[in-house]
């Protein structure tokens, strides 16, 4: 697409998009955010041309791991000679990261120039941000003739923008949990029917995890329609080689147990289509570098090694879960003297399931993201601060006034501690504090920037 491009226009352009089509990351679910349906959505792409239809895709839904599950995937294919697209979100700090090729974020002049000149159109149909990036990212794909582009849904999957998706290579649901349960519905089951949406005719479909509750609901979606394979189930071509992936991995979170057992049968499910997918050591290099190789970012993301900090955007209890159960581990085994955490958590999201899962020997410094989504650092504190008296735990907590206040505290805290631990024979210097940040995308979002990259 031709056309001057400056950066003044772009980013006021850009702050323009984001005021008239406020996006769920940033505004939650409200009418002029969250549009569910395909109705626009195929409107748009008829409208581009139908890009969608001249892609090879596959396309990952789930609750928790899909954005993990995708990036390994375009990393294997990327390391196997095949030019991967690859759309995920939310993003962090460039609405840019949701579309990539090969690591590389969608240029900012194509940005420009595909909204100016699509902005009209937009603007009558009352698309909504992630309806205008799907069509963005769909037209991208197109021109750069990636070989293949593998596409996360935003939210559910039925009335998802991305399932225009007539005939993918593949479709994944990664887990199931409880989360956007006000719009998937009460319960696992109701959500999996939600997600088993993405099930196209004749298209394998792969189910991460099959339990008693969900797989009822996919086993009878799929009756008739596709066949449907499960990873908890499967044994990979390449299983006898993951422990050794694993520990070679730039995603180092124990959950990526399950994610891997789920890219490695993805693989052996696709490579037949995809011929390049069978050269093993090649996939091996892609999926222990997914991080590097599609930029991926805020996945138990190390942020700094003095002091020790990392990060993570896991914001529901099924993920939080094994954060904290790791964080729990990392501290028990001596890795670490102490745990610090600065956590905020979004208003809409089931405390009262976090509240028992927090690692009770640590200390917390709790603050709210700059979004009205974002439940007040102050009720965070009260409800914590209740938790632990009825249950008679310790409440180590601060209130902060930012995340970058936050994280200030944190660092200081762990600098103390440092200090008094060098002091103590009972524990040598080397032995660091653990600052973990985290509960939400946002909060990681804003943290990011202050650690050198």
């Amino acid at each position: 697409m031709d056309g001057p491009f400056n950066v003044t226009g772009y980013e006021a352009l850009l702050k323009d998009i984001f005021k008239r089509f406020p996006s769920v990351q940033g505004s939650g679910f409200t009418p002029g955010s969250y549009k569910p349906g395909l109705e626009h959505m195929r409107a748009f792409d008829e409208a581009l041309g139908f890009p969608s239809r001249e892609l090879r895709t596959i396309h990952i839904a789930g609750t928790n791991g899909k954005g993990s599950v995708a990036s390994m995937l375009a990393s294997a294919f990327g390391a196997c000679g095949y030019k991967a697209g690859l759309f995920t979100s939310p993003h962090l700090t460039d609405f840019r990261e949701r579309i990539k090729i090969g690591g590389e974020m969608i240029p900012k002049d194509y940005v420009q120039a595909f909204l100016t000149a699509w902005l009209p159109w937009i603007q009558e149909h009352d698309l909504s941000f992630f309806e205008i990036t799907t069509g963005l990212a769909f037209k991208w794909f197109r021109e750069q003739k990636v070989d293949v582009a593998v596409i996360e849904t935003g939210l559910g999957g039925r009335l998802d923008s991305t399932n225009i998706l007539r005939r993918p290579e593949l479709c994944v649901v990664t887990s199931i949990g409880l989360d956007h349960m006000a719009l998937l519905g009460d319960t696992r089951a109701r959500i999996a029917a939600e997600k088993a949406g993405i099930f196209k005719a004749d298209v394998p479909a792969l189910v991460g995890e099959k339990d008693a509750e969900t797989a009822p609901v996919f086993e009878e979606k799929a009756q008739g329609l596709c066949p449907l394979h499960y990873a908890s189930e499967s044994f990979p071509s390449l299983w006898g080689r993951h422990k050794a992936i694993l520990e070679e991995m730039d995603l180092p979170a124990d959950v990526q147990k399950k994610n891997l057992r789920t890219v490695l049968v993805a693989i052996d499910l696709l490579k037949d289509r995809f011929q390049g997918l069978q050269n093993a050591d090649a996939v091996i290099e892609g999926i222990t570098h997914a991080a590097r190789r599609t930029a991926f970012r805020g996945r138990w993301e190390r942020l700094s090694e003095q002091p020790y900090v990392v990060a993570d955007i896991g914001h529901n209890a099924q993920a939080l879960e094994y954060n904290f159960a790791r964080l729990k581990k990392d501290v028990e085994s001596g890795q670490f003297s102490s745990l610090i955490i600065v956590y905020g958590i979004m208003a809409d999201k089931d405390l009262d399931a976090i509240l028992p899962l927090m690692p009770v020997d640590a200390t917390y410094i709790f603050a709210a993201p700059g979004t009205p989504r974002a439940l007040p650092a102050a009720e965070l504190l009260q409800r914590f601060n209740q938790y632990r008296q009825v249950h008679g735990l310790p409440a180590r907590a601060f209130l902060s006034g930012s995340v970058r206040e936050a994280v200030l505290m944190a660092t200081q805290l762990a600098q103390g501690l440092s200090t008094q631990l060098s002091r103590s024979a009972s524990a040598p210097p080397e032995v660091p504090p653990l600052i973990y940040i985290g509960g939400s995308a946002f909060v990681v979002a804003e943290a990011l920037p202050l650690f050198k990259a």
